[in-house]
Order: C-alpha cells, then structure tokens, then sequence
C-alpha cells in the first residue's frame, strides 16, 4: 500500500476517532443533567464504537494505529521503517488536533479553548500507564492470538479502561495533546501533557518487552509439546 494512502487512512481515523471523543463528551454533558456517570458512560460507549469502526475500515489501509505510542512499538517490533513512524506520528498528532476543531466546530464552541480540566498527580500518571500498558497487550497479544477480532478487543479494552483508570484512559499521545486544546469534558491542561505522554510511552515499552517475552516462551512451549 503506498505510503501516502497509508497516511491519509491514518489522518482521517484519527481526526474522526477525537472528533468522536470530545463531540461525544460535550453532548454526553448536555444530556446527562449534570450526573457526570453518565456522561462518562455516554462518552465511553461512543469512543469503543467509533475504534470498533475505524479499525475495521482502515486497518486493512495503515494498519489503524492512531496512535503514536502504537507507531512507535510497530517500529521497534520491525514493522515499520523509521521515517514511516515519524510521518505516521506527525499525521496522528496533526490530525488529532484537527478532530478536536470539528468537535468544537459541530457544537459551535470557540474553535481553540485551551484546556483547564487538572489531571496530575501519581495516580493519574499510574492510570496512564496501566491503559497503556494494555492497550498495546491487547494489541500485541490479540495480532497473535486472533488478529481478526482486534477491532473488537480494543474496543472492548477502551470502553472498560475509561471506567477502571482514574485518569479515564487517554492511552495515546497524540489525543493528550489534542485534547489540552479543549476545555470540555474531555479535556485536560497544557501543563498536564508532558506527564501523561511519558507515563504512556513508559506503559506501551512495558508492554512491548512483556509480550515479546511472552510470545517467545509460548513459541519454546508449543515447540516443546510437538
């Protein structure tokens, strides 16, 4: 697949998928009557739909990582080459910035709205790192294991990783930095970014080292049981 196909799949998907989180955020609000539970709930099941959708659709095109924190574990496992990872990041982060401006756009919000919404401290940085963490498990593992429901596992993991991470599982660079750029209920502040970007890149490196150890002992056992 040429690679500007692949980055144009990437740009869109990724556009779309934070169009869906702040868009989804912002109605969940208006309709919920204040009862936060709700809107959570409203916004979650609109995130996991759109990744079941996104993935399906433009997997077979890019690979549908939307993702830089998946970019990057795609190009240390081989699969990429590194100038591919770093046009795949820069349209991820372009694009993602893009989705919130359609957000605001759609709901006729001011266009750029630098986020207010405090999330910092060490439980928030834990929750970050633990969505990640199984993002890219569910990712690495489910490639393996049964490749054609990926779109389902990490839509499934998504959903239930907004509710058991404090921080509401951003697990991705590129929609952290997008979304300091709202003051919805998807947002979060500028100052917050830095740390929730590393504690998601120190999550999706576990990950990585942890499904490559994995995977290669249930290689050795099942060589081991033939």
């Amino acid at each position: 697949m040429p690679l500007s196909r692949r980055l144009i799949a990437e740009f869109v998907g990724t556009a779309l998928l934070l169009a869906c989180v702040v868009g989804s955020g912002i109605m969940g609000v208006a309709l919920s009557g204040g009862n936060d539970g709700v809107a959570l709930l409203a916004n979650a099941a609109a995130t996991a739909g759109a990744l079941y959708m996104l993935i399906t659709v433009f997997g077979p095109v890019s690979g549908a990582h939307f993702n830089p924190a998946v970019t990057l574990v795609m190009r240390l496992r081989g699969e990429l080459r590194t100038d591919e990872a770093i046009v795949y990041i820069a349209a991820q982060v372009a694009a993602a910035i893009v989705g919130v401006l359609l957000a605001h756009a759609m709901f006729d919000l001011p266009l750029l709205q630098p986020g207010t919404r405090m999330r910092t401290g060490a439980a928030q940085w834990l929750s970050e790192g633990v969505a990640t963490f199984g993002l890219l498990l569910t990712i690495l593992l489910g490639a393996r294991h049964r490749a054609t429901a990926i779109p389902a596992l990490v839509a499934s993991y998504i959903f239930a990783a907004y509710w058991f991470t404090a921080s509401t599982s951003f697990a991705n660079p590129a929609v952290t930095l997008a979304r300091s750029l709202t003051q919805t209920f998807a947002g979060i502040r500028p100052a917050d970014v830095l740390a929730f970007v590393a504690s998601q890149l120190a999550g999706a490196l576990l990950a990585l080292a942890f499904a490559t150890w994995l995977l290669r002992d249930s290689k050795t056992v099942q060589s081991e049981g033939t």
